[in-house]
């Protein structure tokens, strides 16, 4: 796990800013991504430069170093990631006449490359990985980011010259980049709490979009293409879901389940694991304990708030799989000490309040191991997410239902006060018993009015639901949300919710945030549900081996008993957040009060201060607007500590 950096001018004869200095500044703007060693590599003839930061986990030897040239001398990489099939690749390598020095993936993944092709090695690679390799013979400069989107890397062209970095800090060490606020991605994360790939916070600067390619030519072409298409793999498998026999699809996804966290544990430094007490950190825990040589370390964080605590279930798994189990309880000085970190951690206005809890968790686990493994990702390749309960239920209710019904319905919920709505979701028997009933009434409800599923679900997740509005100049930029085709090529409604997370909210906030709160304190993160292998079976599974009867997760949850009981397991889903509401009427207050200040907000013109300022008072009195008020206060923060941004 690493920072990578660097540039390629992409004319010959071309101009631009290709020094050592440069260089050398935009590797070590991500020195914290790399603390055990650096290297550039520099070619200032052909205008070509790479810059690594080395957070050192396998071959802690030379022999693993960055940037890395073949042995045929032709080929230069850097590289960020883990692919844990470069023993096969290797075996493979050994029948040529190309040898390795080390043991390094790093070296494996190159070599190959130089042996049968980039375009031939990619697909072969099981693992998380961002990479740039460049060939010496033909001027050309490959970026590669994973299927998944786990591993960050930005781009952009400045002064004819493409610079690349897996953060956008990276690219701001570049002279002559004039940093610019896009407005149209400012309303897309108005919308989400994150800004949706390709778009970045920048105009004229993008993130390479998981699963994809990015190839330049000496002519200065720089095109795009996917080597994994995760749409086309779902629209192809959603015919034939029925087909499969029940229990040997458990059996086979148990089989690959092992499978991926066996590859997952080859490390030379020390392992744990990120365990919330859910199913799925869970599952990851008990196939570690089960797979490692050795006790496994577990990490979990807590509060003292009602709601949130999900630290006493992650102490009842552990002590059943025998884990050596830390736990920290966090509490709102701890969010303090961070708030004002966020903006240089992200580099852009990211607003996912479990980023809070998340990089807590990160820095203890840190103190004791150098490598973690969580269990992102199986909400959304398993149908977890409450979220999609609800819609399958509001759809039920509210698309057979009328214009003006739905309308009455909404502010029918509205009316009941949220404490009512609270206490009534506490004391729901069993699976239908909802935390925080009341705030997910005044977040839902507006979408209730929606007949149409895609735009109740587009209504769902959206934080501010007419960004354009709040936005001054803005005009949102529309992706798969809104494509019309995607209910020909996937029909079934649940089926499209967890397509959209998977291609969106994964990627550009959950895996973001994973990154960012684990490499800030050089601990290497690594995601086992996401092993494509995974997904893609996950994907031929019929829908009730996901979602039954109300209980989301169902083979998740057949592989799991098989390990841990159900008892310790089978309680409403909590999902990993903060008391935010009660921070921002508390100790957040005047941090808040500062930064959405009606003058501040008139005197920036970037945003239509009415709503804004309507929100926060109602919040004071007691209404629950945290999440929205949190995008205006990360963009807020964010803007603060880039004062040189041009609006």
């Amino acid at each position: 796990m690493c920072g990578i950096a660097g540039f390629m001018r992409l004319r010959p004869g071309g101009r631009g800013p290709l020094s050592q200095r440069v260089l050398d500044e935009m590797t070590d703007s991500l020195a914290y991504r790399g603390p055990d060693s650096r290297g550039t590599w520099l070619d200032s003839e052909r205008g070509v430069g790479f810059g690594h930061r080395r957070l050192a986990i396998r071959d802690l030897t030379p022999t693993g170093a960055q940037p890395m040239t073949s042995g045929c001398g032709r080929f230069v990489i850097v590289y960020n990631g883990e692919v844990y099939s470069h023993n096969e690749i290797a075996a493979d390598l050994e029948r040529t006449n190309r040898r390795l020095k080390g043991h390094s993936d790093t070296e494996v993944i190159l070599e190959a490359c130089a042996e049968w092709g980039i375009e031939n090695v990619v697909p072969r690679l099981i693992g998380m990985f961002a990479i740039a390799l460049y060939d010496k013979q033909t001027g050309d400069l490959t970026l590669v980011r994973d299927r998944l989107g786990i591993k960050p890397l930005y781009w952009s062209v400045i002064d004819g010259v493409l610079t690349f970095g897996s953060e956008l800090k990276a690219l701001r060490a570049v002279p002559g980049w004039a940093p610019a606020v896009d407005r149209n991605a400012m309303a897309s994360f108005m919308r989400h709490n994150y800004i949706p790939a390709p778009f970045t916070i920048y105009k004229d600067t993008y993130k390479l979009e998981p699963g994809t390619m990015l190839k330049t030519k000496l002519g200065g072409e720089v095109s795009t293409e996917r080597f994994w298409n995760l749409r086309g793999l779902v629209e192809t498998s959603v015919g034939g879901k029925s087909k499969i026999d029940e229990g040997e699809a458990i059996n086979r996804l148990d089989a690959l389940l092992s499978d991926a966290v066996r590859r997952r544990l080859v490390a030379d430094v020390p392992i744990g694991s990120l365990l919330s007490g859910g199913i799925d950190s869970s599952l990851v825990t008990a196939l570690m304990a089960e797979t490692a040589d050795r006790k496994i370390n577990t990490f979990s964080i807590g509060f003292a708030e009602k709601g949130f605590d999900e630290a006493p279930f992650a102490r009842e798994v552990a002590r059943h799989l025998g884990t050596d189990h830390t736990e920290l309880y966090a509490d709102a000085s701890h969010a303090l000490d961070m708030v004002e970190h966020l903006p240089q951690w992200y580099d852009e206005p990211f607003a996912d309040s479990s980023q809070l809890p998340t990089a807590l968790v990160c820095e203890l686990t840190r103190q004791h191991v150098k490598v973690v493994l969580s269990g992102d990702g199986g909400d959304e390749l398993f149908a977890g997410y409450s979220r999609y309960a609800y819609a399958l239920d509001m759809r039920k209710v509210a698309s057979p239902a009328p214009g003006a019904l739905r309308n009455v319905l909404a502010r029918g919920l509205r009316a009941v006060p949220r404490r009512a709505l609270d206490q009534i979701g506490e004391v729901l028997p069993g699976r239908w018993r909802i935390n925080g009933l009341g705030s997910k009434v005044e977040r839902y409800a507006p979408a209730i009015l929606e007949g149409d599923p895609d735009t109740l679900y587009r209504g769902m997740l959206s934080h501010w639901h007419t960004p354009d509005d709040l936005v001054i100049g803005a005009s949102e930029t529309k992706g798969v949300l809104w494509d019309t085709h995607l209910p020909t090529g996937v029909p079934n409604f649940l089926d499209r919710m967890m397509l959209i997370d998977t291609l969106t909210y994964l990627p550009d906030d959950i895996l973001t945030k994973v990154d960012r709160a684990s490499m800030i304190v050089g601990l290497e993160a690594r995601v086992p549900l996401l092993d494509h292998r995974v997904v893609e079976f996950s994907w031929t599974l019929p829908r009730h081996m996901k979602y039954r009867d109300g209980v989301a997760k169902w083979a998740l949850r057949e592989v799991l008993y098989r390990r841990v009981p159900r008892a310790l397991l089978d309680r409403p889903k909590m999902g990993f957040g903060v008391p935010l509401a009660e921070w921002l009427r508390g100790p957040l207050r005047d941090w808040a009060e500062e930064l959405l200040a009606e003058k501040r907000l008139k005197d920036q013109e970037l945003f239509t201060p009415a709503p804004i300022r309507e929100r926060w008072q109602a919040h004071l009195a007691g209404a629950n607007w945290a999440y929205p008020l949190w995008n205006v206060l990360m963009a807020q923060a964010w803007l603060s500590a880039n004062p040189e941004v041009s609006l």
